[in-house]
Order: structure tokens, then C-alpha cells, then sequence
């Protein structure tokens, strides 16, 4: 029985540790789409815990001011009126501000999920570049 639990405990670390890992990759690669010519790009997020991954994110830096940010992580905040490019993490933030969030990135029955909205980044005078354009959309 001792055994079950540490391997239950061990699997359950592991999975976390797998999907942080698949996380940091995709916003690497969101940042670097976004914006390939930035040597650093300043990002300004409302979740503690997704602070720290941006962070390890290289050639990110955060930022405490949302007016200093180049992108805006938002993952609870329904309220920001900033005129930023927001890129979301979850369905229903992504819902909330579908006119003017460039893209989103969310977990949706066990599977990652990407988007970019091609007409509001447009508005932004962002692009994605390289792999990541299969993940434009035209609407939503």
C-alpha cells in the first residue's frame, strides 16, 4: 500500500512537471512568433504561478505595470481596459474579450489548445511567424 501512494505521488509530480514543461515550450514559441525582431519582450501577467514560468521564458522579462508591458498574460482578470495586446488562458476570457485578444492559450479536456485572432492582430501590427501560423483564425 506504501508503495502505491509514492508511486501515485511520484506520477502525479511528474505529469505536472511534464505539462509545465509543454506550457513554457508553447509560450516560448507564442513569444518568438509574436515578436521575432524583440531581443526582450516585457510581459506583465495577473497569476503568481504562471510569473514564474514566464519569467524562465528567455528573452522574456516581466514587468509590475501593465502600461510597460508589450503583452499582457491574462488568465483572471475580466476588467483591463489597457489598449495592449492580451493574449488569454482561458475559453472564457477568451470569449470576454474577443474583440480585441490577439490569441489564447488554454486547457480544454486534457488537451492544450492555441489560437491566434488573425483580425485583432491585425490591430495590433503583430504577426505570427513560423509554425505557430496554423493556429490563425479568421474569427471566432
Amino acid at each position: 500500500m506504501k508503495y502505491i501512494l509514492i508511486f501515485t505521488l511520484f506520477l502525479g509530480v511528474s505529469l505536472t512537471a511534464s505539462t509545465i514543461s509543454a506550457e513554457e515550450k508553447i509560450y516560448t514559441s507564442v513569444l518568438h512568433a509574436l515578436f521575432p525582431q524583440k531581443r526582450q519582450v516585457r510581459i506583465w501577467t495577473d497569476d503568481k504561478v504562471k510569473q514564474a514560468l514566464l519569467k524562465n521564458i528567455k528573452g522574456s522579462m516581466l514587468v509590475k505595470s501593465k502600461k510597460d508591458a508589450d503583452i499582457l498574460f491574462l488568465y483572471h482578470t475580466s476588467n483591463i481596459k489597457i489598449d495592449k495586446p492580451k493574449f488569454v488562458g482561458s475559453y472564457a476570457l477568451l470569449k470576454h474579450y474577443k474583440k480585441d485578444v490577439i490569441g489564447g492559450f488554454y486547457w480544454q479536456k486534457g488537451r492544450p489548445n492555441l489560437l491566434f485572432l488573425k483580425k485583432n492582430l491585425v490591430k495590433n501590427g503583430l504577426f505570427v511567424h513560423g509554425s505557430l501560423e496554423k493556429y490563425v483564425e479568421d474569427s471566432f
